[in-house]
């Protein structure tokens, strides 16, 4: 009995040795390879889930060819996001021109182990009366309808990050960071190709219930705070799944951070991962977009 109690013992002696040289080659690994191999490394890594690292800025976000832009949107995609571990608040904005029903669509709040914030432009064939809405696709905005927009996300009164460019989908996610939708706020701006467009789009917010006073018009620009949303929450008819997935993603969160807190950098921590514990990290980076879970599930 003793004799099999000590080679136990020693069995686990030996994997913990063994456990503990792996982790400490995997450190020296990672720090020995330069910024510029980490990024070109971690960019071929996460390419094909359709995002790119922004170092300066220590977040991640879309590229504009990226594979969700051909499944455009849903409102579907926002009522089955929480079964994804999605959680957060959306404001769609729809109004009429150029003889189409366009949509541009705001979303905070948690993506898995991910704090980010979307803004998505789309458009319909046609114009569609409100009560088509709700089951009309929308396709995302060809390379000619691009607009230019800016997005800042805080917490609190701490500004998380912000992002700024020509796009159909500018978003930013902020990894390892947990946080409830409603301790968000968004300040966006968006400038259209001509002033007509910029003012039907102005006149859904206020037709929406924002303030006057709130949002600012200059010339072809819109600018304004999504904090509060106006709209129907489709998370509010699944109380009890966006609780649970809520309580996932902080669990998870806090793994992501401890597992890997030899490093501060997101970086670093992915490449760390990678290593590491590669089925882990093929996780962590499937940054889950609403259309790229539906899709999953309806196929």
């Amino acid at each position: 009995m003793y004799f099999y109690l000590s080679i136990l013992i020693l069995l686990c002696i030996l994997f913990c040795l063994l456990f503990h040289f792996r982790k400490s080659r995997i450190l020296r690994r990672v720090c020995s390879m330069t910024p510029e191999k980490k990024l070109c490394l971690l960019s071929s890594l996460i390419e094909p889930a359709g995002f790119c690292y922004r170092r300066e800025q220590d977040i991640f976000s879309s590229q504009k060819d990226a594979w969700q832009r051909r499944f455009g949107y849903r409102s579907l995609y926002d009522r089955t996001a929480p079964l994804g571990q999605m959680v957060f608040q959306c404001e769609p904005v729809y109004f009429n021109y150029g003889h189409k029903t366009w949509l541009i669509e705001l979303w905070k709040g948690q993506y898995g182990i991910n704090t980010g914030a979307e803004i998505g432009v789309y458009h319909a064939d046609a114009v569609i009366s409100p009560d088509g809405y709700k089951n009309a696709r929308f396709q995302a905005a060809s390379d000619e309808e691009l607009l230019s927009m800016k997005l800042e996300l805080w917490k609190g009164d701490r500004k998380l990050f912000e992002a700024e460019s020509c796009h159909w989908w500018l978003t930013g996610f902020r990894m390892g960071l947990f946080s409830w939708p409603e301790c968000l706020r968004m300040d966006v701006s968006i400038t259209f190709p001509c002033r007509e467009m910029a003012d039907a789009f102005l006149q859904s917010l206020l037709d929406m219930g924002y303030d006057p006073c709130q949002v600012s018009s200059c010339l072809q620009t819109v600018s304004f705070r999504f904090a509060a949303p106006r709209s129907p929450q489709p998370c509010r008819k699944l109380p009890l799944t966006c609780a649970f997935s809520q309580w996932k993603n902080r669990i998870f969160c806090r793994l992501f951070n401890r597992i890997t807190r030899p490093f501060d950098c997101t970086l670093d921590r992915l490449l760390y991962l990678y290593y590491y514990l590669p089925a882990a990290f093929r996780r962590t980076v499937s940054i889950r977009r609403k259309r790229c879970y539906t899709r999953r599930r309806l196929l």
